[in-house]
């Protein structure tokens, strides 16, 4: 039996102010319009790739991006990342912690149907 995919839990909100606190962190955030690869990001913010790889990492362990695999033909695969929210609200809680609230797209995949898209990929690659 598949279960459909749950959204991840909220993250830390520290994480987040983290995250969001680098001025190159947003520009990636806003670049995101469509999935896009590190190197695509890093020419269009214009941000070397190194720096890329370890802002992208910070966004995704922020869980306001996602990655996403694409096979190609000759075996290797290609990663792109995906904005994984559509609002993003931080809000004092009890005993004046801070807490991070996200809400998801809804366009959230289940396994069955990601399967299907790989499936898909590899035969238009064959």
């Amino acid at each position: 039996m598949v279960r459909p995919p749950s959204d991840p839990p909220d993250p830390e909100a520290d994480i987040v102010l983290d995250a969001l606190g680098d001025e190159g962190a947003r520009t990636i955030v806003k670049a995101l319009s469509e999935p896009r690869t590190a190197t695509e990001l890093s020419e269009r913010c214009d941000i070397p790739l190194s720096t890329m790889y370890r802002k992208l990492d910070a966004l995704v362990d922020a869980s306001l991006l996602s990655e996403q695999t694409q096979i190609k033909r000759n075996g290797q695969h290609t990663t792109r990342y995906v904005r994984n929210f559509e609002r993003l609200t931080i809000e004092v809680a009890e005993a004046d912690t801070l807490h991070a609230s996200v809400d998801r797209p809804d366009e959230a995949e289940t396994a069955d149907q990601r399967l299907e898209e790989l499936w898909a990929q590899i035969k238009e690659e064959t």
